[in-house]
C-alpha cells in the first residue's frame, strides 16, 4: 500500500501545482478542471437559495459566486495539498495514517509541532512548509488584479447606462442618440468599447473568475452591454452603410474576439469563419420591430429593411452563439436580444426616462397652491 499512496500523493501534487500555476501565474486563458468544476458547483448550490424566484433572486443570490470561488479555490488548494504530502509522508515514512496527515498539516501551515522525528522526511516537510504561504501570497496577489480589471470594466459599464438604458440594449443606443441630437458622439463610444473589449478578452480569459464578478446594479452587467453595443454597431452598419462610423466596424471586430477569446479559456465549441448566412436565432420580426423604433426616434435609413436584415445577420452570426451561451452561463440579466437563460425569464427592455419640460410638472404630483 505505500507505493500506492506515494504514486497518489505524488500526482495529486502534480495536479494540484498545475491548476495553480494555470489560474494564478501563468498569463494566458489555461484552462483549468478543477476551477472550472467548482464554479459548476457553486453555481447550482446557489441557484437552490433562490428555488422559483425571478431574476432579482438569481442576482441576489449569485452575487456571492465570484468571492466564495475566491475561497474555494484557496480551500481547494490547501486541502489538495494536505491531501497529497499526508499521502506522501505515509508512503515514505511508515507512520500511521493520522500521524501523516497531522505531520502534513503542521509543516503545510508552518506551524511546526508535529514531526515523525526522520531526517529523511525533513526535505518532505521543507516543501509542504514552503506550499503553504506560497499558495496564500499567490492569492492575495491575486486580489488586486481581479479588482483593477473589475474597476475598468464597471467604468464603462456604468457611462453606459445613460445611453442604453438598464439593461442594455443595442437598438436603444441608436434611440436614444437620436432622440436628443447626440448621435456624433456615438464613434467615441464605440472607440471606448473597443478598448474595453480587448481588455475584457485578455483579462477575462486569463482569470475566469472575473466572470462571475457582477455589476453593483442589478440591471447592468458587462456581458450585456458588450452585446449591445456590438448590435447598436451592426444595426448602424446594417441601415446607413454611408454614414456609419467607421468606429463601428472595429468595435464590432474586437468584440467579437474578445467572446472568442473567452469560449477558448472555457473550451466552448464555435465556428471560427461561419457563413454569412447561417442561421441565427435573432429573427427578422425582431430586427424589423427595432428597426421601426428606430425611425420613430427621428433614425433615417439608407436601406430598407429587407435589405439591411441580411447584412445585420452577416454580422451577428460572428457572435450571437458565443454571447448567448456566456450570458446563459453567467446568468446574465435577461436583456432583449441576450437569447435564454437557465431560470424562467422574459426579456426585459430598458427603462426609458420620461422627457419631462419646465413647466409641466410631474404628474405624480398635485398641483402648486
Amino acid at each position: 500500500m505505500g507505493w500506492i499512496s506515494g504514486v497518489a500523493g505524488g500526482l495529486l501534487l502534480a495536479v494540484l501545482v498545475g491548476s495553480v500555476l494555470r489560474t494564478l501565474v501563468v498569463p494566458r486563458g489555461l484552462y483549468s478542471m478543477l476551477v472550472y468544476r467548482l464554479w459548476w458547483l457553486l453555481r447550482r448550490l446557489l441557484r437552490l437559495a433562490a428555488p422559483g424566484g425571478g431574476y432579482d433572486a438569481i442576482d441576489r443570490a449569485q452575487t456571492w459566486l465570484a468571492p466564495l470561488m475566491l475561497i474555494g479555490m484557496l480551500t481547494t488548494w490547501l486541502g489538495g495539498a494536505l491531501l497529497a504530502f499526508g499521502l506522501l509522508l505515509h508512503a515514505l515514512s511508515g507512520l500511521s495514517w493520522g500521524s501523516s496527515f497531522r505531520e502534513a498539516g503542521s509543516s503545510l501551515l508552518t506551524l511546526g509541532f508535529a514531526s515523525g522525528d526522520r531526517l529523511r522526511l525533513s526535505a518532505l516537510d521543507f516543501v509542504a512548509a514552503a506550499t503553504g504561504p506560497v499558495l496564500i501570497a499567490l492569492q492575495i496577489a491575486y486580489l488586486p488584479t481581479l479588482y483593477a480589471a473589475y474597476n475598468r470594466r464597471e467604468l464603462e459599464v456604468t457611462l453606459l447606462q445613460s445611453r442604453a438604458g438598464e439593461p442594455a440594449w443595442g437598438p436603444e443606443i441608436l434611440a436614444r442618440q437620436w432622440l436628443v441630437d447626440t448621435e456624433t458622439a456615438l464613434p467615441e463610444l464605440y472607440r471606448a468599447w473597443e478598448r474595453l473589449a480587448s481588455d475584457i478578452g485578455e483579462s477575462h480569459s486569463a482569470y475566469p473568475v472575473l466572470m462571475a464578478f457582477r455589476s453593483p446594479r442589478p440591471y447592468r452587467h458587462w456581458l450585456v452591454g458588450l452585446v449591445a453595443v456590438m448590435d447598436a454597431a451592426a444595426v448602424q452598419l446594417a441601415l446607413t452603410p454611408r454614414t456609419a462610423p467607421p468606429a463601428a466596424r472595429l468595435v464590432l471586430r474586437a468584440g467579437f474576439t474578445a467572446l472568442r477569446d473567452m469560449a477558448r479559456a472555457q473550451r466552448l465549441p464555435f465556428d471560427p469563419d461561419p457563413a454569412p448566412d447561417a442561421h441565427i436565432r435573432l429573427t427578422y420580426v425582431e430586427f424589423e420591430a427595432a428597426a421601426a423604433m428606430l425611425e420613430a426616434a427621428g433614425f433615417r435609413a439608407e436601406r430598407p429593411t429587407e435589405e439591411a436584415w441580411p447584412h445585420f445577420h452577416g454580422w451577428r452570426v460572428n457572435y450571437e452563439a458565443i454571447a448567448y451561451e456566456l450570458c446563459r452561463r453567467c446568468d446574465a440579466v435577461p436583456a432583449l436580444w441576450t437569447g435564454p437563460r437557465d431560470f424562467d425569464s422574459t426579456p426585459v427592455p430598458p427603462r426609458r426616462p420620461a422627457d419631462r419640460r419646465p413647466g409641466e410638472g410631474r404628474p405624480e404630483l398635485p398641483p402648486a397652491g
